[in-house]
């Protein structure tokens, strides 16, 4: 009963990190347990529609100046994580299987003289998923990627470049067993 209460409590204090902020505008939202939301102060906009479903152990970061659009009924199973630091927009009726990851960023880094990566510089494009979409479990979806309407994105696919409509990704692995 106790921990009941507790994984209430915990939903409330996360569901209030967005309706205390200025530029949110939320619809209904379910939430599993431990989630963690970390959004900043100067962001632009976020905007969560209606029927959104995060299972448990979901983390979302907007950083400032940052824009994260999340559609009507879209669901987020378990230990999914958005990392929005430019714009990252998900269509309606979009499933997520567990541990899908968008990163709308790369470390910035320089190749010569010497090799060196910035830990606080990056570079930035949007993400744009469309409406209708199936990411599948351990999927990772890049910067400046575009999906479209009605997409399949197999397990396990890293996606780096755009994905047309109705297209069904699948991730081409071979098992090789020696004896």
């Amino acid at each position: 009963m106790l921990s009941k209460i507790f994984e209430t409590l915990q939903r409330k204090k996360q569901i209030s990190i967005f309706h205390k902020h200025p530029k949110v505008i939320l619809g209904n939202i379910k939430l599993g347990i431990n989630n963690h939301f970390v959004i900043y102060k100067n962001i632009k906009k976020i905007n969560l529609g209606n029927d959104i479903r995060f299972r448990n152990y979901i983390h979302i970061l907007v950083q400032d100046e940052a824009t994260l659009e999340i559609g009507n009924n879209v669901f987020m199973n378990n230990f999914c994580s958005i990392n929005c630091l430019d714009h990252i927009s998900i269509g309606e009726n979009t499933l997520f299987g567990e541990n899908v990851k968008l990163y709308d960023h790369n470390h910035a880094y320089q190749s010569s003289p010497e090799f060196k990566i910035f830990q606080n510089q990056f570079t930035k494009a949007p993400i744009k998923i469309g409406k209708n979409c199936w990411l599948g479990s351990n999927v990772t979806v890049l910067k400046g990627v575009s999906i479209g309407d009605n997409c399949i994105i197999g397990a396990g696919c890293t996606i780096y470049k755009d994905i047309p409509a109705n297209t069904t990704v699948m991730n081409k692995q071979e098992l090789i067993f020696k004896s």
